[in-house]
């Protein structure tokens, strides 16, 4: 991982729909030498909300909350974002819901790497980990401890899962969060869900604009739209989310982080207790 801030070369544009909204949506990634990543709804006069822990929240996705505004499913961007390295740019977006695309963060990993990106002259302050901290949930946990070996350079994630379906099982995977491991490994793992609650979610506003295109369906016996990308691709996913849920702190972070049956809310909750 670099500790310098980096920008997108030129703007990258996105369109797509939101898997929650099903509504359509538009997004820019310009370069900024602003030393931030500051999401601007551009559908709502310009206004501007940065990255912040505090200001996150969940509703099957992540989701930054602004006092008039809000901006969903950040997680697959940011966290491609943040594998690279970028430390600063302007997201505008004309909706409410970053688009979901394939339900991965390939996309947006293939266009910044079509843009390049410019190195800042602003250093991107790192957060080590000095201690162990665990937040626990029922019997789901998520761990933070120091680096190994004196390694000031690299942060590890690992994250186990355990559904009681023929198709997921238990998984586990551990990866460094370096450019080409996470453009590789992690990045083409698309986000799941169980065909027995799409009613329930769609009841509540969700899951409107998923599909057999965005996301990787199971029924009771196995995946409906096969074939997977991965034998592992669930908690291939996983790790995805969790990454993009780190990038809310908007500077690196270096350590290891281990998490045992969490999702979004718990890698929240753990996140603000740093």
């Amino acid at each position: 991982m670099r500790f310098a801030a980096r920008t997108v070369k030129r703007p990258i544009p996105i369109e797509g729909i939101g898997v929650h909204s099903g509504r359509p949506s538009r997004l820019r990634i310009l370069p900024s030498a602003e030393g931030v990543i500051v999401f601007r709804r551009t559908d709502l006069g310009g206004a501007e909300l940065p990255l912040c822990p505090e200001k996150a929240v969940t509703l099957s996705s992540t989701v930054l909350q602004g006092a008039d505004f809000r901006v969903g499913t950040v997680e697959h961007l940011l966290a491609a974002l943040w594998a690279a390295g970028v430390g600063s740019c302007l997201i505008e977006l004309d909706g409410e819901e970053v688009p979901i695309l394939d339900g991965s963060a390939l996309p947006f990993v293939r266009a910044v790497e079509e843009v390049g990106l410019d190195e800042l002259q602003r250093p991107w302050v790192p957060l080590r980990i000095d201690g162990v901290k665990v937040v626990e949930e029922k019997d789901a946990w998520v761990r933070f401890e120091p680096p190994e070996d004196d390694d000031e350079s690299n942060l590890t994630i690992s994250y186990t899962i355990c559904y009681d379906h023929p198709s997921i099982g238990l998984q586990k995977r551990t990866f460094s969060l370096t450019w080409p491991e996470f453009a590789r490994e992690i990045a083409p793992a698309r986000t799941f869900g169980f065909l027995k609650d799409v009613d329930a979610l769609r009841s509540q506003g969700l899951a409107r604009g998923a599909s057999y295109e965005n996301t990787v369906v199971l029924d009771d016996k196995g995946v409906v739209n096969p074939p997977l990308r991965f034998p592992d691709e669930f908690v291939r996913h996983k790790l995805l989310d969790l990454a993009g849920d780190l990038a809310l702190l908007g500077r690196p972070l270096v350590g290891r982080v281990t998490a045992y049956k969490a999702g979004h809310r718990l890698h929240l909750l753990a996140l603000k207790s740093l």
